[in-house]
């Protein structure tokens, strides 16, 4: 078997990097941190002036756009030099559900939102009290009734957890709960709702792993039925598309690669109390090649659901395989790192002695993030044993 990339993809890639150079900057990567907003306007708009937005993705329906490949390169780079690119990610996601599920309206209104780099948007998937189990939406949407006009209009009640970037956004794409009468999956709509709706508003939620996310809430907003995306309690099918995106394609699973760069620079110059370098500690060693060797299982894992897409088919299974090996090995790499650092890997950037070391601390605190976002590792694992090992339903 092959595994060399595709020449185009790799001139892709080159493409990307030398994007970075000319356009990232500290100061941009600096603020992203200090804010836990990772996203840039100025960043997030070059780089839509480039096409790339607009291009899209092909297959999954969709003829013409760029090879589910070169997007894997894409947000792999954008990950691996700390680019603020959560905008760009949301943005590229909910395009493709518009470009394969949109009506007329969504198309000609907003979708040249999206690929001019002027809005991007939040996704409305979790609730309090079902984390995961975004199946479990209870945020409502009910036609009210006897509404003038001949567009049926709904009302919205109810507040959705970790909508990252929503303090930025355009548009949150948000599932309702439109019949509770049916089973849990099948009495969900799907809408994308504009931000400036009278009704909706935001509350900040500051995480461990120093990322800004938020609790939106939603107080009798209406909405007409053109932001509706897909049918009606057919909310589950947008739904299954945009989280086969989010764990594969758009996933950011390079975390372990940049800390074990980091850690291995590092080790080679830190001095113990008898004068040895850390990394001349055959244990230390040991670990960070273990490291490595995940860190490559991931690029593996994580090629998969891309490249089933440059085939023209879905990822899904295999988005859950990939994210759930990566957000794991994120872990044991940063735990491994921890204990190797010794105190000082205690330290936090802010600190003004852990400046060399404070990526330790980020690390190890952003590391059991990774294990709830996109589907908590135990969603993951029901996902896998249900829908490709054929094993019975865990709930």
């Amino acid at each position: 078997m092959d595994f060399a990339p595709k020449p185009s993809v790799e001139e892709f890639r080159a493409s990307i990097r030398r994007f970075i150079a000319d356009h990232l900057t500290p100061e941009m990567v600096e603020r992203a941190h200090r804010t836990g907003t990772f996203h840039d306007w100025e960043f997030h708009r070059a780089l839509a002036a480039t096409g790339i937005i607009a291009e899209g993705m092909a297959g999954a329906g969709r003829e013409t756009g760029r090879d589910p490949l070169e997007l894997y390169v894409l947000f792999d780079e954008m990950g691996l030099a700390g680019a603020p690119f959560y905008g760009l990610a949301n943005a590229m996601l909910v395009a493709g559900i518009i470009e394969q599920i949109g009506s007329e309206f969504h198309i000609s209104e907003v979708l040249p939102r999206f690929h001019s780099g002027e809005a991007i948007a939040a996704l409305g998937y979790s609730e309090p009290g079902s984390g995961s189990d975004v199946a479990a939406a209870a945020t409502r949407a009910e036609i009210v009734p006897g509404h003038p006009g001949d567009e049926p209009v709904w009302l919205v009640n109810g507040q959705k957890m970790f909508t990252t970037l929503v303090h930025e956004s355009g548009y949150v794409i948000l599932l309702t709960r439109t019949d509770p009468d049916l089973a849990k999956h099948r009495g969900l709509t799907m809408f994308l709702l504009p931000m400036d709706l009278p009704g909706i508003d935001f509350q900040a939620v500051e995480t461990m792993g120093g990322d800004r996310t938020n609790i939106t809430y939603f107080t009798d907003v209406h909405v007409p039925d053109r932001w509706r995306l897909g049918e009606v309690n057919g909310g589950w099918d947008v739904m299954k598309v945009a989280l086969a995106y989010e764990r594969g394609v758009f996933g950011n699973m390079n975390q372990g690669v940049t800390l074990l760069r980091r850690f291995a620079a590092w080790a080679r110059t830190a001095e113990r109390s008898d004068g040895t370098r850390l990394i001349d500690d055959p244990g230390v060693r040991r670990r960070l090649a273990r490291i490595a060797v995940d860190n490559e299982i991931t690029a593996l894992l994580a090629v998969r659901p891309a490249l089933l897409a440059s085939q023209g088919r879905l990822p899904t299974t295999e988005g859950s395989v990939a994210k759930l090996f990566a957000s794991e090995a994120y872990n044991r790499a940063a735990e491994a790192c921890q204990e190797m650092a010794g105190t000082v890997g205690l330290l936090s950037p802010t600190h003004g002695a852990g400046e060399d070391w404070g990526f330790v601390d980020l690390a190890a605190r952003d590391a059991p993030v990774t294990t709830i976002y996109g589907g908590t590792s135990e969603i993951q694992r029901n996902n896998i044993a249900e829908h490709r090992l054929g094993l019975p339903r865990a709930r």
